[in-house]
């Protein structure tokens, strides 16, 4: 299997995990290995990044900025284009890559790839709309408007649970508002990030794009550090656990850079007595279990009326006990494993404070073990019934736990749904509209992303990606988010005769 994915992708072994492009960089740095979860086989090792490869990257970038910056938008946008067929091309590839080195459904893994061509379709036709206001001034014979330029340097650094679509949602916007981009991977899904940077650089050398617009760099946490504070990095798009998040935040804002934080999820769906429950339970039940728990958006929490709890659970129970578990490169089964036993443990660990906080278990959860099971990173999706207050509930656990409680008002719901430090993905499942726009109001759901009678897992292109309060606040993907790669400037020009000065104000010579 890893032979077969290296030689679709002109991946070699012991291969520089540093790029500027088309080239790659001799690097000594350390080897870092890539294992995939499914069946403990390593995929291939490659050599990451030491400082001074990193300095010599980021120099490249800025010399490529000068030029990048100046092509039209729409030119860099016809090379996204270009890009997003490259993609469709490798789909099947791709797919099958990310499901194996990072342990999701290869369904999952094929949707990741379409993600990564949908915002190439997006950011296309973005290209030909990065416009500004124009504004009436206070003054005769002046016109005001304000027009957006690119930052420079974008630094990604993306986790392992998105290995590709992550950094795909940044690439594409920073480099149509004419950014270059450095891209740090997850270590634990860099094999990944070869492929793609394969992909882009072969598209860019056929459009003569200058090298260092498309960056790679692998390693460790220290790349991560070096990018966070390094002043000539403009932009740092960081995704990953809110500890993380944190960490870059402060490095970032000391220097005065700027920063779009996707960081970590607590997301709840509401069911009210007026749920359609069969919607409701394939909601709650791909929320919870997709990806293995390891998303960002899963559904860790479901907040169900009293009055339909039993009915509900009953279903859930049943449709727990149907889920099949095993290796995601087989199209049959629901749920693959863990990215690494570090995750396992975590997850183990979550279980019992669980059982020391008072919760109850409708679903067990636990290892397994035997045939199919050899990597040791596959669990059991699992079902406690908890308090919201517990501290284990508070937090955010990377695993397939799925957290059950009861309430009796839409305002109990709704304040249990806002009442933990995340918050980026929310959602109610009812027919009734006033419950629907309650929910929906500036009463209702506190987080970035509230949805009515769809789960909480996942997002549309269209529309911008974020979260609040320990989420990060930052927005990638759709609607505007395209502002935050650009710099605005507003412009007065004076086109009469005189000199008025603004407010009234005199100044006579």
């Amino acid at each position: 299997m890893a032979e077969d994915i290296l030689k679709a992708f002109s991946i070699t072994a012991a291969q520089s995990g540093v790029s500027t492009g088309s080239s790659w960089l001799p690097t000594h740095g350390a080897d870092l290995t890539s294992w995939s979860p499914v069946d403990n086989q390593q995929i291939a090792t490659i050599k990451s990044a030491t400082r001074e490869d990193y300095d010599q990257v980021v120099a490249v970038a800025q010399e490529a900025f000068k030029e990048w910056r100046m092509w039209p938008a729409p030119k860099r946008g016809e090379v996204v284009r270009q890009i997003g067929v490259a993609l469709r091309e490798h789909k099947e590839q791709l797919g099958k890559l990310v499901s194996y080195e990072m342990g999701k459904s290869l369904q999952e893994g094929y949707g990741e790839v379409q993600e990564m061509i949908d915002i190439c379709d997006f950011a296309v036709g973005l290209s030909r709309q990065l416009h500004g206001l124009t504004m009436h001034s206070e003054r005769p014979g002046h016109r005001m408007y304000e027009q957006w330029h690119p930052l420079g340097i974008t630094g990604i650094i993306s986790a392992f649970n998105f290995p590709v679509a992550v950094w795909s949602w940044n690439a594409m916007l920073a480099w149509v508002c004419g950014n270059v981009c450095i891209w740090k991977p997850s270590e634990k899904t860099p094999i990944t990030a070869l492929a793609c940077q394969h992909i882009a650089a072969s598209v860019f050398a056929a459009n003569q794009v200058p090298e260092g617009v498309c960056c790679l760099i692998t390693g460790n946490r220290d790349a991560g550090e070096w990018m966070a504070h390094d002043k000539r990095i403009a932009l740092i798009s960081a995704t990953g656990s809110t500890r993380m998040g944190k960490a870059v935040g402060a490095a970032v804002g000391e220097r005065l850079g700027r920063s779009i934080l996707e960081l970590g999820g607590n997301n709840a769906i509401i069911i009210t007595p007026d749920a359609d429950l069969d919607m409701a339970l394939i909601g709650a039940v791909f929320g919870a279990v997709g990806t293995a728990g390891q998303r960002c958006t899963s559904t860790r929490r479901l907040i169900i009326h009293e009055n339909v709890y039993d009915a509900f659970i009953a279903r859930l129970v049943k449709a727990y006990a149907q889920l099949r578990i095993g290796n995601p490169l087989d199209q049959h089964n629901h749920v693959g494993p863990l990215i690494d036993h570090a995750a396992v443990n975590a997850y183990l660990d979550a279980l019992e404070q669980v059982k020391q906080q008072g919760g109850t278990f409708l679903v067990e959860g636990g290892r397994l073990t035997g045939a199919g099971y050899e990597s040791g990173c596959y669990v059991k999706p699992c079902i406690a019934a908890v308090e919201n207050t517990y501290d284990i509930v508070q937090h955010e656990t990377f695993a397939p736990i799925l957290y059950v409680m009861k309430y009796a008002t839409l305002p109990e719901a709704i304040a249990m749904q806002n009442d933990v430090p995340q918050g980026l993905s929310s959602a109610i499942m009812t027919t009734n509209l006033r419950e629907a726009e309650q929910f929906l109001s500036f009463a209702g759901s506190d987080c970035g992303i509230a949805n009515v009678n769809i789960g909480t897992s996942g997002a549309e292109i269209g529309g911008a990606f974020g979260g609040e309060k320990e989420t990060g606040g930052g927005r990638e993907s759709g609607s505007d988010a395209w502002k935050a790669y650009m710099r605005r400037q507003t412009n007065t020009i004076n086109y009469s005769h005189s000199l008025p000065l603004a407010q009234g104000i005199k100044f006579d010579l």
